[in-house]
């Protein structure tokens, strides 16, 4: 699959080769024994996965410690506003083992594009219509809660809802970069602009206040205690 790989793209090797999900079929040992192999032939540069559990990816990275392979330095994940999973478990871990997130569907499945709101509801275009049934769940309130705190610091600072819900998320720790699927190129330009301004640390907190949600076992214990304190701290310093 590499070599056709290489073919099609007319090139010598991958930048980042990123396996799409977790293959229950296939022993780990074996896997990160083949990617090693393709990291050392220079076929490929580095190595990722998408969308791994924690449990996944920590045995992925201790297989190649032990063995001394080539370690994954990207994880794939889904990540927004809307879907702060990520930060329970996966986002500790990818601090501890170096791993830069690379953020799929930043938006929120296209929720948060600020066109849709309390009074207006998806458009007739949005691809939403057909896929919603794929994308995370989510409450209508609580959605339109996050959606009501976005528009206030618009107003605000003079940035679209996308851009503010993207540079959220690029200020966040661990985070790499995020996944932009722009319908066209005013769509593009506006998107890419979330980098040229920088949310201030008062609306960074009301984002993050208006978005939570309750964790499940086994983080609630330690979510509110001494471990998110740690973490927090560790990260603040090298990211702020």
């Amino acid at each position: 699959a590499v070599e056709q790989s290489l073919k099609r793209l007319n090139t010598d090797y991958i930048d980042v080769l990123q396996l799409h999900q977790f293959d229950s079929f296939t022993s780990l040992d074996q896997l990160m024994k083949t990617l090693d192999e393709l990291v050392r032939s220079g076929k490929v540069r580095y190595i990722g996965a998408s969308n791994f559990s924690g449990w996944q990816l920590m045995k992925a990275q201790s297989i190649a410690d032990r063995y001394g392979y080539e370690k994954m330095v990207a994880h794939q994940v889904y990540y927004s506003l809307i879907g702060r999973d990520y930060g329970w478990e996966l986002m500790p871990l990818n601090h501890d083992q170096h791993l830069g997130a690379v953020v799929w569907s930043p938006l929120g499945w296209g929720r948060l594009t600020g066109k849709c709101d309390r009074k207006n509801s998806i458009p007739e275009q949005s691809r939403l219509h057909a896929t919603a049934q794929f994308a995370p769940p989510i409450q209508e309130q609580h959605l339109y809660k996050v959606i009501d705190e976005l528009k206030l610091i618009s107003a605000e600072i003079g940035a679209t809802v996308p851009q503010i819900a993207l540079n959220w998320l690029l200020q966040k720790p661990t985070i790499s970069t995020v996944l932009i699927g722009a319908r066209n190129e005013q769509q593009l330009k506006d998107n890419l602009r979330s980098n040229h301004f920088r949310l201030t640390g008062e609306q960074m907190q009301r984002l993050d206040q208006i978005s939570a949600v309750y964790p499940p076992y086994p983080y609630y214990p330690y979510w509110n205690g001494q471990f998110t304190e740690r973490f927090q701290k560790l990260v603040n310093s090298q990211f702020n």
